[in-house]
């Protein structure tokens, strides 16, 4: 038996919570859990220009809403605490100087200004602090000037990266470059502090985004100069935008916040995640995380740039509200939507009655407020249309004012009957009674049913809309 499979997601905290951390979290969620094994939140909060206050708790808040338990992490602890890379300096100086005393790195120290000249005559770092004297360097940094230590890549000689999605591909050592390890200002480079974290976390399986492929030959010369196993490298392919751009700001919505906002569910965000990278044995597109687990293999991850469609992850989710979730569940999820938008849903067996009504008619729960919102509130706006409904069948909502109003009750039996019997009597097609109707008592002429609406609205808030919709019209 090998050690336990352990994977992680290292999330820097710049922002709004991507899409694209919660699709990498995921994969090393369903492989760590898949083999029993550990998943590990790290925060590479290194890069302090970049770092945004509240960020870090809100990477944490998403995975909690999306489900996406890990085993350790900044809010949790465990046994290779810290997991903030800025509580971890001291681990880092101590390796990058491990490898200067033994001849695997060195110092550095041009200024940006010279750096940029090399950049334009070289194409890059050339290298030069190289054919520094260890003493003089040694020297130099002991009297306080500023210097970055760089990795000393092995020259002659190739690197071979084996990617677990990909096969193996060999590298001319002439093209890896001495990168930075440990910058002027203490701070580790992504290169020095992921490879560390990742060896002391215990880290078996590396499972992160393609475009951190071109630094895999520099960690993998990292993990044997410190003499330590190289990982399994998984690099899963980019969430493409429709078109087939790199997945931005730019080219689309890329917060989960965002998602969470328009009411699209955690459970429809993760399984559209999952097949951005993944399909079934048996081709189903809805499935659930426990189902992902047990279906899991590397064999069904496709590496072709999946593209992040809203308007599937809308159907989707669409599909979770009417076939997934129980109406129970689904009022409970409406219920925070509603309470933003000051709706008052009276009561809970109402609400269900409303969901049940609209339940064909929205994608998502902000849709559902949107499209539902006269349910919940006399004071709901005329769309246009339906004001010239009203206007064009005043008549006709007088005398229908007199007539609900003696009807002993509004179930469909009652109110179906009637309504057909009164438009018969006065030689309308029922569609010239049912619009101006449905216009005055909604607002909007798109709605379910109308004898499912009367009798889930009641007579006594019927009444009073035909009414206030008559007043729409002004004296006369």
């Amino acid at each position: 038996m090998g050690p336990m499979v352990t994977t992680r997601i290292a999330p820097s905290p710049t922002g709004d919570p991507h899409v694209g951390t919660a699709y990498i979290a995921l994969f090393n969620h369903v492989w760590a859990r898949k083999n029993g094994g550990r998943f590990i939140v790290r925060i590479e909060d290194t890069d302090r220009a970049r770092y945004v206050p509240g960020a870090e708790e809100r990477i944490l808040e998403m995975l909690r809403w999306l489900g996406l338990d890990y085993d350790e992490g900044p809010d949790k602890g465990g046994p290779h605490a810290p997991y903030r890379q800025s509580e971890r300096l001291p681990l880092y100086r101590r390796h990058a100087e491990e490898l200067l005393q033994r001849g695997l790195a060195y110092r550095a120290f041009e200024t940006p200004e010279e750096l940029e000249q090399i950049r334009k005559e070289k194409g890059g770092y050339d290298g030069r602090a190289r054919n520094i004297p260890p003493e003089e360097a040694e020297a130099r940094a002991a009297a306080g000037e500023p210097h970055v230590i760089r990795l000393k890549v092995p020259r002659p000689g190739t690197t071979e990266v084996k990617d677990e999605l990909r096969g193996t591909v060999v590298y001319d050592n002439q093209e890896i470059p001495d990168v930075v390890l440990l910058k002027s200002d203490g701070y580790p480079t992504y290169h020095l502090a992921n490879v560390v974290d990742d060896h002391l976390m215990g880290v078996t399986d590396v499972i992160r985004g393609e475009e951190w492929l071109v630094s895999t030959p520099i960690h993998v010369l990292l993990y044997r100069a410190f003499g330590w196993a190289v990982p399994k490298f998984y690099h899963m392919p980019l969430l493409r935008a429709p078109g087939g751009a790199k997945l931005s700001k730019r080219t689309g919505h890329t917060s989960v916040d965002y998602y969470r906002e328009e009411g699209i569910l955690p459970e429809a965000l993760l399984n559209f995640l999952a097949l951005m990278g993944f399909s079934m044995p048996d081709g189903r597109e809805l499935f659930s995380l426990s189902e992902l687990i047990e279906a899991f293999s590397w064999e069904r991850v496709h590496l072709g740039g999946p593209v992040f469609d809203t308007e599937k992850l809308r159907w989707l989710n669409g599909k979770y509200i009417r076939e997934v979730l129980t109406l129970d569940e689904l009022a409970e999820r409406a219920k925070p939507f509603l309470a933003r938008a000051g709706l008052d849903w009276k009561s809970d067996a109402y609400l269900r009655r409303v969901l049940e009504l609209m339940r064909p008619r929205f994608e998502t729960l902000k849709e559902f407020v949107e499209k539902a919102d006269y349910f919940f509130t006399d004071d709901y706006r005329f769309e246009e249309k339906a004001l010239k409904e009203i206007q064009k069948g005043a008549e006709i909502l007088k005398e229908l004012k007199t007539l609900l109003s003696s009807l002993p009750d509004f179930r469909q039996e009652t109110t179906e009957p009637a309504l057909k019997a009164f438009a018969e009597e006065r030689g309308l097609k029922l569609r010239q009674v049912m619009q101006p109707l449905r216009a005055a008592i909604t607002g909007r002429l798109a709605t379910p049913g109308m004898y499912e609406m009367l009798e889930v609205l009641g007579k006594d808030a019927v009444l009073r809309r035909i009414e206030r919709a008559l007043a729409q019209l002004g004296p006369g």
